[in-house]
């Protein structure tokens, strides 16, 4: 089966989500031309019964899912497939899959609507919620998407990497919940006892209007595929210029001012849920929202969102695609997207590389 470079997969399959994003496009044509393509990319020959099989069910009773990667004859991961505007939040899908995992004994699952990932351990004695292991969007390169797709290749599959990740996040999310509970709207007596020991000079009343007052957040870094996903020396991600119009996607707000196309700062807004929600992006490309600044347009909209409907236990912020999410007022008074900025920057390199 011929390699096929899962950078310039990723950056068509986001083209042809932008153009279908409004369209009723089916479930089969999801599959058709954004799932397919990615699986295709991971190392999955879709031709062969040994590797994929659709619509496979254990036994003839059983309900069907959309495709079992199998290794050694045996399945390995269970991609069940919806079409692009559904809405992966909607818990039905979740438990579809995790019926059919549990007939089947397969531990790893996928819910996809060919634009966002949710890759799922069915195996964990935890609510469905908590099973959640990652979660991304192919159309927001503001995510890990390449290192956490990368994870579902039929090489990781093979040497079962899955498996270390999800318990060392899994020990990192209850760490971190302990210890937010430490710093709660009232905070832990435990917590309040060790300062006053360390700050003796400091009344419980001082400690205690002090912690409300700081703003603590505790972050796990993003966790980095293993080794073996990346070839040796190669980059995880090529810088724009190297790439061609075909990587245009991938271009930073910086750059965009760098040529040009923006003026920064630049005021941003977004409608969710009713309601209407600012920020900025700053001269040196990064994003403010509430008064707290964020390395990306994504990482931004989604505290956004977070704002409105509170953040999912043990995740940073709800899934986002930043440039789609966030508007802003062009220079002729039209309201657009800022990947509208983002499309601009593809078609002056197409320019040039024409001229």
């Amino acid at each position: 089966m011929q390699a096929i470079d899962l950078q310039s997969e990723l950056a068509q399959v986001r083209d042809r989500v932008r153009r279908y994003r409004h369209s009723l496009i089916n479930e089969q044509n999801t599959k058709a031309t954004l799932i397919d393509p990615v699986l295709r990319a991971l190392g999955w020959n879709l031709e062969d019964l040994d590797e994929v099989q659709r619509e496979y069910k254990p036994k003839s009773a059983d309900n069907p899912v959309d495709y079992a990667l199998l290794i050694l004859g045996s399945p390995r991961l269970f991609v069940e497939a919806k079409a692009l505007n559904e809405d992966m939040e909607d818990r039905r899908w979740a438990n579809q899959i995790m019926g059919y995992a549990a007939v089947a004994g397969v531990e790893w699952v996928v819910l996809t609507n060919g634009d966002e990932y949710r890759l799922y351990n069915s195996h964990a004695a935890v609510p469905v919620e908590q099973k959640l292991f990652r979660k991304i969007c192919v159309s927001d390169e503001g995510e890990s998407v390449d290192e956490t797709l990368r994870l579902l290749s039929k090489l990781e599959m093979e040497q079962q990497n899955l498996e270390g990740l999800w318990n060392a996040d899994f020990i990192d999310r209850q760490v971190r919940q302990a210890i937010e509970s430490l710093f709660g709207s009232e905070p832990d007596s435990s917590l309040l006892n060790l300062l006053r020991r360390r700050l003796p000079a400091l009344s419980p009343g001082d400690i205690k209007r002090s912690l409300h007052r700081l703003q603590i957040r505790f972050e796990l870094p993003p966790r980095l595929a293993p080794s073996s996903m990346v070839g040796e020396g190669e980059p995880d991600r090529l810088p724009v210029k190297e790439r061609g119009p075909a990587g245009a996607a991938s271009v930073s707000l910086q750059r965009l001012s760098e040529v040009g196309i923006i003026e920064l700062p630049l005021a941003l807004h977004a409608r969710y849920k009713g309601k209407t929600l600012q920020a900025r992006v700053e001269k040196d490309g990064q994003v403010t929202f509430g008064g707290v600044t964020y390395d990306s347009l994504s990482a931004a909209g989604g505290f956004a969102k977070g704002s409105v409907i509170g953040h999912e236990p043990g995740h940073r912020y709800p899934s986002t695609n930043g440039w789609a999410f966030w508007y802003f007022t062009d220079r002729d008074g039209s309201i657009r997207p800022v990947d509208a900025l983002r499309q601009r920057y593809t078609s002056t390199l197409s320019t040039l590389d024409a001229g």
